[in-house]
C-alpha cells in the first residue's frame, strides 16, 4: 500500500491530491485570486459591537469585516487549563471590547458566502511538531500519541522550555522525535511570536497583516507526518525547488520523497484525479453494490440520503439494508474528505429494525471517520432514525470553490416546467390586456415555451384570443431562458418583461 501527494501548480491555481493505495482521499484547491486566509494574524480595529449577538465586527483590511464572538476573546493575562476563569474575564461583549479598539486577531474560518471571516484573539502558531499558544501557560500532547511513556517524555521536554506565560501543544508528528529537533521548533516559534508582536507595535495603520500562513503546498507538507507519505510528485520545477528548500529546513525526512514530475501526460489526469474532482461535484454517488447516496448541500447543513437502488441482496430485506448502510459508511467518510464538507451533516440511513445492526453501522462509521484529519463528532440514531454529525469547517467546500449558483434556477436546483411557464404567460396576457389596451400583442419567449404554446397549450391560447378579441403573436428569443418571457404591444408603446 502506497501513499502519495500530487501537487499540480499553474499560474492561477494550486491543486493537491492525497492518494492512499491508488484511491484519491483528499483534494485541496486554492486559487491565486482567492487565497486562503485561515491562520493569518491581523491587527484590526473594532467597527461595531452587537450586544444582542454577543459579538463584534472587526475591520482587518478585507472586503468584509471579520466576526468576533465573545467566546473567542481571551484575556491578555495568560491562563492555564486548570484556571479557565481567566480565559474570559467577562462574557458581556460590551465590556470586553469597545468600538475603535485595536486588537490582534487570527482567522479561524474563511469567509463563507455572505459571511465574513471568523476571528479569535486566542492566537496559535503551528510548526512541524508543536503549536505555540502565547496566552496559555499549559503543555498538551496530541491524543493520537497513545504511548504513555512517550507522552510523558514529550511533555517533560517541552514543559522545561515553555516558560511561565507561553504554552505548547505537542503534535502527532512529534512522536519519537529527538529533544534537539523539538527544541529547535520551540526556538523558531518563540522568535516568530516576537517578530509578530514587534510588527504590531511598530504598525501605524488601523488594519494590517502581521503574519501570513504558509502556502497551500507548504501547509499540506507540514501537516502530514513524513512516515505517512511514500512519494510527493510536483509538476512545477519552481515549486519543487521551493519545497526542497522548505523541507530541508523544517522536515528533512521528506526531502528524499520529493520528485519533480516531468511526464507528458498531465499529473492529475495520469492518476485519475480529474475524474474524481468531477465526481465530487455530482449530487448522486453510486455504491458498488448498486445502492446510491444523494448529497444535498444547503446554507445551514448537508444532508446525505442512502438508498438501496438496484441492490436486491441475496438473503432477506434486513440483510440487504444492513449491507447497504455498512457500505455507505465507508463512502460517506471518503466523500466528506473529498468534498471538504463541514458544519452540520445529517445522515439518513435506511431504516433498520435491529438494534444490533444500528450499533454495527455506528461502529463502522466511527472507524471510517477515524481516518479523517479534520475533527468530527457524531451522535447515536435519533428517534427519526437519523444520525447527526459535525465536521470542523474552516474552508469552503470544493463545490463552493469550483461552482456558483445556476443563473436559471438561482440555487433552487430546479426550474419551472414548460406547463407552469405557459400558464404564467397566459395569466400575464390577461393582466396586460386589462392594464394596457392595444390592438395586438407580441409574446417573446424561449424556443421550448414557444413550441408548448403553439402545440400542447394551443387550445388555451386560442380561448384567450377569443376572450380578448385580439390576436396574439409569439416570437422566439434564442437567448431567453425557459422561465424568461417578455410581453409587448406591436406598437412598442407598452411592454412588460419577466
Amino acid at each position: 500500500m502506497t501513499t502519495e501527494l500530487l501537487v499540480n501548480i499553474t499560474a492561477y491555481e494550486t491543486r493537491i491530491a492525497y492518494i492512499d493505495d491508488g484511491i484519491v482521499q483528499e483534494i485541496h484547491i486554492e486559487r491565486e485570486a482567492k487565497k486562503g486566509i485561515v491562520g493569518n494574524i491581523y491587527k484590526g480595529f473594532v467597527g461595531r459591537v452587537l450586544p444582542g449577538m454577543q459579538a463584534a465586527f472587526v475591520d482587518i483590511g478585507l472586503e468584509k469585516a471579520g466576526f468576533l464572538h465573545a467566546s473567542d476573546i481571551v484575556s491578555d493575562t495568560p491562563y492555564t487549563a486548570k484556571d479557565e476563569t481567566k480565559k474570559i474575564q467577562n462574557r458581556d461583549i460590551a465590556e470586553l471590547v469597545d468600538s475603535g479598539k485595536s486588537l490582534m486577531v487570527q482567522v479561524v474560518k474563511e469567509p463563507l458566502g455572505t459571511k465574513g471571516a471568523r476571528l479569535t484573539t486566542d492566537i496559535s502558531l503551528p510548526s512541524r511538531y508543536l503549536v505555540l499558544m502565547p496566552k496559555v501557560a499549559h503543555v498538551g500532547v496530541s491524543r493520537r500519541i497513545e504511548n504513555e511513556k512517550e507522552r510523558e517524555r514529550l511533555k517533560s521536554i517541552i514543559t522545561s522550555h515553555c516558560g511561565p506565560v507561553q504554552g505548547f501543544i505537542v503534535r502527532t508528528a512529534a512522536e519519537n522525535i529527538s529533544e534537539e529537533e523539538l527544541l529547535a521548533d520551540v526556538i523558531f516559534l518563540k522568535r516568530l511570536w516576537e517578530k509578530i508582536t514587534k510588527r504590531k507595535k511598530n504598525s501605524t495603520v488601523k488594519s494590517d497583516i502581521l503574519y501570513r500562513e504558509l502556502s497551500l503546498e507548504q501547509r499540506i507538507l507540514r501537516d502530514f507526518a513524513a512516515a505517512e507519505l511514500d512519494r510527493i510528485l510536483v509538476d512545477s520545477k519552481l515549486t519543487y525547488d521551493l519545497l526542497v528548500k522548505f523541507t530541508t529546513e523544517y522536515i528533512p525526512a521528506m526531502v528524499p520523497k520529493l520528485e519533480h514530475y516531468t511526464g507528458n501526460q498531465p499529473l492529475f489526469a495520469r492518476h485519475n484525479v480529474e475524474k474524481e474532482i468531477q465526481y465530487s461535484l455530482d449530487r448522486k454517488v453510486v455504491l458498488r453494490s448498486g445502492g446510491y447516496l444523494v448529497f444535498d448541500q444547503t446554507e445551514a447543513m448537508t444532508t446525505i440520503d442512502i438508498n438501496t437502488g438496484a441492490f436486491v441482496g441475496q438473503r432477506n430485506l434486513d440483510e440487504t439494508i444492513f449491507n447497504t448502510n455498512i457500505e455507505a459508511t465507508q463512502v460517506i467518510a471518503r466523500q466528506l474528505r473529498l468534498r471538504n464538507l463541514g458544519g452540520i451533516i445529517i445522515i439518513d440511513f435506511i431504516d433498520m429494525n435491529s438494534q444490533e445492526h444500528r450499533q454495527k453501522v455506528l461502529q463502522a462509521l466511527e472507524q471510517a471517520l477515524s481516518k479523517d484529519r479534520v475533527k468530527t463528532t457524531f451522535s447515536d440514531f435519533s428517534q427519526l432514525g437519523l444520525v447527526e454529525m459535525t465536521r470542523k469547517r474552516t474552508r469552503e467546500s470544493i463545490e463552493h470553490v469550483l461552482c456558483h449558483h445556476c443563473p436559471n434556477c438561482h440555487g433552487r436546483g430546479t426550474i419551472k416546467s414548460l406547463e407552469t411557464v405557459c400558464y404564467e404567460i397566459l395569466r400575464e396576457i390577461l393582466r396586460f390586456r386589462h392594464d394596457y389596451p392595444a390592438n395586438d400583442l407580441l409574446v417573446c419567449t424561449s424556443s421550448a415555451v414557444s413550441n408548448a404554446l403553439k402545440n400542447e397549450e394551443s387550445d388555451v391560447l386560442a380561448a384567450i384570443e377569443t376572450v380578448t378579441g385580439k390576436p396574439i403573436k409569439i416570437q422566439v428569443e434564442p437567448l431567453y431562458r425557459q422561465e424568461q418571457f417578455h410581453l409587448r404591444c406591436m406598437s412598442d408603446k407598452y411592454s412588460v418583461a419577466t
